[in-house]
């Protein structure tokens, strides 16, 4: 096992090796996990937060109405739970 050593600020942050960024494939801005189990800390790249999901969802373009868009959902949820009945 090999071992990097670097230094905690003040404020609790370190810098993530250049090894370790690579191998774990981070860029800037990556969000990175923290697993914990008994004594030992695994530090891992998070694979989902909001901002990875940004973008993921075309908005749609003009106004929308959502009272419909609601109205259409409480109806579709209402069919569905009709349907299971005997």
């Amino acid at each position: 096992m090999k071992e990097i050593v670097t230094t905690m600020t003040q404020r609790g942050q370190v810098t993530v090796p250049s090894e370790v960024r690579r191998l774990l494939g981070l860029k800037p801005r990556d969000k990175v996990a923290f697993s914990i189990e008994d004594d030992e800390v695994r530090l891992t790249p998070a694979r989902f937060t909001l901002e990875s999901a940004f973008g993921s969802v075309k908005p749609i373009k003009g106004r929308q109405d959502f009272k419909a868009i609601s109205r259409g959902a409480r109806d579709e949820k209402l069919r569905r739970e009709r349907s299971k009945l005997p």
